[in-house]
């Protein structure tokens, strides 16, 4: 499943860089469509029949896309992934295009999770403080975290730099047990 998605996923990363898109607009598009086909079995069943001709389910898709304001080019890879028997895979390939759009945008996805929720200067210090780090432009997805007790923990990729309250108690224990 991971190369079908990467597969689409770079190549609609293409089109996008190619045509000059908005990606974030691009993104959304693509999520309210994955959010369509969660809601409604109904489409979904259409969408993944192949007892029904591509050509009627390519016209429920332009009335979907006509209704939702898509951009010509994402309604153009939903109707490839339809003909291709692939619909089933867009979370997957809007996951993936996400990534492959943040790494040719030059952009660091950070998770920050606090203990408590962090006022807006916060968060743009944050944000900067992941910049410098990175030397990348930031996403940053902000999470809370009771059981932190104070701090926050950063997680870049698969890098992790925790400053909690509970990780400094953590590392104190186990300093002491050694």
């Amino acid at each position: 499943m991971a190369s079908v998605a990467s597969t689409y996923a770079r190549a609609f990363a293409d089109v996008v860089l190619s045509a000059h898109l908005d990606a974030d607009r691009s993104i959304a598009e693509l999520r309210t469509l994955t959010s369509l086909l969660s809601e409604s079995a109904q489409l979904r069943r259409v969408w993944e029949n192949p007892a029904i001709p591509a050509d009627q389910k390519r016209r429920v898709l332009d009335v979907v896309a006509e209704r939702d304001g898509f951009s010509k080019q994402v309604r153009n890879l939903i109707a490839v992934l339809i003909d291709h028997r692939r619909i089933h895979f867009l979370v997957a390939i809007v996951d993936q295009l996400e990534k492959e759009l943040d790494a040719r945008l030059g952009f660091a996805e950070a998770q920050i999770t606090s203990a408590r929720e962090l006022a807006e200067n916060e968060k743009r210090e944050f944000e900067t403080q992941v910049q410098k780090l990175t030397g990348k432009k930031v996403r940053a997805h902000f999470g809370l975290d009771s059981s932190l007790l104070g701090g926050a923990v950063l997680r870049i990729g698969s890098t992790i730099y925790d400053g909690s309250v509970k990780g400094q108690l953590e590392r104190l224990k186990e300093a002491l047990s050694s």
